[in-house]
């Protein structure tokens, strides 16, 4: 990276790791959606509530971590795992359902569920994830509750398009609150799609990478 005329990072976290390394130039570029493969949910009141993951069977290590949470949620709600992936969750004892994986069936699955998750640990590794599983849950206008891990205090914004919850109080009582109130889950998907509109689609990521092959060699400007 020192070595480098331009450094293109994902996240705050991986530009951070790019300045101590002696990069000269570095250019936040997030990951991003289509938004034309995606629908926006309108949300309603409903007797079961789906609580969704989605991602490569690999990381189901992740979602093991808030089984305990979501079993003791269904002591007092009626919800449903709905699993976008390879693979059921094989330690949770609650109502599951999995869709296999594929590019032109996640959009539709992704509609399928009511609030997404993303729970992670803090460790460098996973702090340097760039939250695709948030601006996608975001994109279909769902609301969110995630760990305080990386990307993901960028993405969420707390109270506003969806919750960060680190000890299991946390997301026992943030989960509670969205699966008890549709109204809320409506007006925090609403601001999730806003906000994946205005920073986290192709087109306008677009015009940061143009200017990447504009610039000349020589412009050791930081963009982040």
């Amino acid at each position: 990276m020192k070595m480098a005329n331009k450094v293109i990072v994902g996240n705050e976290y991986l530009a951070m790791k790019a300045r101590a390394s002696g990069a000269k130039s570095i250019l936040r570029l997030p990951t991003v959606i289509d938004p034309n493969r995606y629908q926006k949910k309108v949300h309603s009141a409903k007797l079961i509530t789906t609580i969704g993951w989605i991602g490569p069977p690999v990381n189901l290590k992740y979602l093991e971590s808030v089984v305990p949470f979501l079993e003791k949620i269904q002591q007092n709600f009626f919800i449903k795992l709905l699993l976008i992936t390879g693979k059921e969750l094989s330690h949770f004892s609650g109502n599951q359902e999995l869709i296999p994986w594929t590019e032109e069936g996640e959009a539709d699955g992704l509609l399928k569920i009511d609030i997404g998750i993303m729970p992670l640990p803090d460790n460098p590794w996973e702090r340097g994830k760039c939250a695709y599983k948030l601006i996608q849950y975001m994109a279909c206008g769902l609301p969110v509750v995630a760990s305080p891990v990386g990307m993901n205090r960028e993405v969420v914004q707390h109270g506003v398009n969806g919750f960060l919850a680190d000890t299991q109080e946390e997301w026992v009582e943030f989960l509670g609150k969205l699966i008890s109130d549709w109204e809320m889950r409506e007006a925090f998907g609403t601001k999730g799609y806003e906000l994946v509109m205005e920073k986290y689609t192709l087109a306008g990521n677009f015009q940061k990478m143009l200017a990447l092959v504009s610039t000349p060699a020589n412009d050791n400007a930081e963009n982040t």
